[in-house]
């Protein structure tokens, strides 16, 4: 097993086909990505000064990709991910969903963060994930009702849906958050670092109910992490954000590795060249 580094424009790996005998085909065309950064420069204003976060950064990322941003804290991968949410513009580039630009929120892209106060405390597990359906106008009380219940159960918090969110844990709560994002059926579901303040033992069971929801249901994943461990287990494909300002390094296909690779000479070997690469000099940098 290795670890294949790509070009940052990756090609998504192939689906499994049918075994052909006879004569060679062409290779079918590629799809176009869902979501395209291309030269994204993104700055903000301290007091003192502008701080670039991000400089010229490129990513394509296609339907149903578990797509991680990997980088040092301050390389500007949590901006990127509210800049594709629409919070913030670039100075520099474009982000477009489905060809079409991104110019400010929308609920084609839903953010789950990691803080656990997300959730409004007076309203139970079924009217948070509820709200944001009956508040676009996208379905009538019944039909959100539905399937608000249909994707709580999906997360494990079935028994737990009059609950209230102080009654619930770290863990359960956030699963309450991601049961309210895929609820609304957004193109991408955006993640900034959702498990960094869980505890290691919990950390670990999100990371395997976000998974087998994601084979369940396929969703498109844009995840922002900064730990090399969570993003070799989570994506399929990690891009490298070099220390501030954030550049694209080089773009991984991890899609090899998964939760039970955990501890291997592969995965181990992989989570140091990860480390290396990410933390040699600028310089060097792909």
């Amino acid at each position: 097993m290795t670890l294949s580094e790509t070009s940052v424009r990756a090609v998504p790996p192939e689906p499994e086909t049918a075994a052909w005998s006879g004569p060679a085909m062409a290779a079918p065309a590629l799809p176009d990505p869902l979501l395209r950064i291309s030269g994204v420069s993104l700055e903000y204003r301290t007091p003192a000064r502008v701080v670039r976060a991000t400089h010229r950064v490129n990513l394509d990322v296609y339907e149903a990709d578990r797509f991680v941003l990997l980088g040092p804290s301050g390389c500007g991968k949590s901006t990127l991910l509210k800049a594709v949410a629409g919070f913030i513009s670039p100075v520099e580039g474009d982000i477009t969903l489905d060809g079409v630009p991104v110019r400010g929120p929308g609920p084609d892209r839903i953010v789950v963060f990691q803080e656990f106060d997300q959730l409004p405390p007076w309203k139970t597990v079924l009217q948070n994930v509820t709200f944001p359906l009956r508040a676009s106008r996208r379905l009538g009380r019944r039909e959100a009702a539905q399937r608000a219940r249909q994707v709580i159960d999906k997360v494990g918090l079935t028994p737990f849906a009059d609950s209230y969110p102080h009654q619930l844990s770290g863990g359960m709560k956030q699963r309450v958050a991601i049961a309210r994002a895929l609820a609304m059926q957004p193109r991408v579901l955006l993640m900034d670092e959702p498990f960094a303040a869980l505890d290691a033992l919990t950390r670990r069971r999100m990371q395997e109910e976000l998974l087998a929801l994601w084979d369940e249901v396929r969703f498109t994943l844009l995840f922002v992490t900064h730990s090399i461990e969570e993003a070799l287990v989570v994506g399929n494909r990690v891009a490298l954000l070099s220390p501030h300002p954030g550049r694209v390094r080089s773009e991984i296909n991890s899609h090899a590795f998964d939760l039970t690779s955990l501890g291997s000479r592969d995965f181990q070997a992989a989570a140091l060249r990860l480390h290396e690469r990410l933390f040699e000099a600028d310089g060097s940098a792909a």
